[in-house]
């Protein structure tokens, strides 16, 4: 699978396993591959030394399909048994083995003819065992049948992950909408609260002020200094633009999950963004109201982000 093909494959988990084997005169190889979380694509693979000619084209297979994740592929061969073991003659050998024997007899017209268990002991006679070479297409046919069953199992799993993060992103939306659509009531009732508490300041500074002292500010001149303050201050914690921010990189983490993958590392910058947005509005928080939903935002984003450490 080629760099453009595995970025159109579907969303995967960084999670899975495969399991596939092949019979072979020699016994049964079996290539077997689980995978868990990882930042990056760390392979390892476990081979027998008698079948480590095969590692360079399964790192090849492997790397060229599987993106993400700590990557363990073991291949295992179970030797035929010697009742399962098929016996083949080597009749190249033998017949040499043959012009030998009728060699010697001629200048020996004594000699005794070959038996046939002294012609089956003779070297080469009986075929050796399969080699590695001849082993490395059925290993390879086994690892990518296992490839694609791991790669449907990833599948798999990620379609699950996708729904519980877009479940959670939902809930942030809705979060925002109703923090979106409460904020200028709030806004409003905490300067109204503010203007009214300076008022009442201001009033018992003004009757308990001696008699012979300089002449104090004008009351209304001083509260329209007051919700000048206000004012400004209800600017410096207005959310709605972090409100906007927040709704857009959930309609962008919706893009994201219903694209192909790989989105791992997309999904990590925007929940740094989802935490960023989230932290504003709590610093910002002028209602108890504003200050629980940022706890909420903040709590839900934190879900998300375990959910995409299993994505790829």
């Amino acid at each position: 699978m080629n760099k453009r093909t595995a970025e159109r494959r579907p969303l995967q988990s960084m999670t899975g396993f495969a399991l596939a084997s092949r019979d072979t005169p020699a016994g049964q190889v079996a290539v077997e591959l689980r995978s868990v979380n990882s930042r990056f694509l760390d392979l390892s693979l476990r081979i027998p030394d008698e079948l480590r000619i095969a590692e360079p084209a399964l790192r090849e297979l492997i790397a060229g399909t599987v993106q993400r994740g700590k990557l363990e592929c073991r291949v295992s061969l179970r030797a035929a048994s010697a009742g399962e073991a098929p016996v083949a003659i080597d009749r190249a050998a033998l017949q040499r083995l043959a012009a030998l024997d009728a060699a010697v007899r001629g200048a020996l017209p004594g000699a005794a003819p070959l038996s046939v268990g002294e012609a089956l002991r003779w070297p080469g006679v009986i075929a050796e065992q399969a080699s590695a070479e001849s082993l490395l297409p059925a290993i390879l046919d086994a690892a990518r049948e296992a490839l694609a069953d791991f790669v449907a199992t990833r599948a798999r799993e990620g379609a699950r992950l996708a729904e519980l993060i877009l479940e959670r992103a939902e809930r942030i939306d809705a979060i925002a909408a109703q923090v979106a659509a409460r904020a200028p009531e709030l806004l409003a009732a905490h300067e109204a609260r503010l203007v009214e508490r300076l008022r009442a300041a201001l009033e018992r500074l003004a009757a308990g002020a001696d008699e012979g002292s300089p002449a104090a500010i004008p009351l209304d001149e001083t509260m329209a200094r007051v919700r000048q303050e206000v004012t400004l201050h209800g600017m410096r914690i207005d959310v709605d633009e972090e409100i906007g921010r927040l709704r857009a990189h959930v309609a962008e983490l919706r893009r994201v999950l219903s694209g192909p993958g790989p989105v791992g590392k997309r999904m990590d910058f925007l929940l740094q963004e989802f935490n960023r947005e989230a932290n504003t509005i709590g610093s910002k928080a002028a209602a108890l109201e504003m200050t629980n939903a940022s706890i909420d935002l903040k709590l839900l984003v934190e879900q998300i982000r375990e959910q995409t450490q299993n994505i790829e």
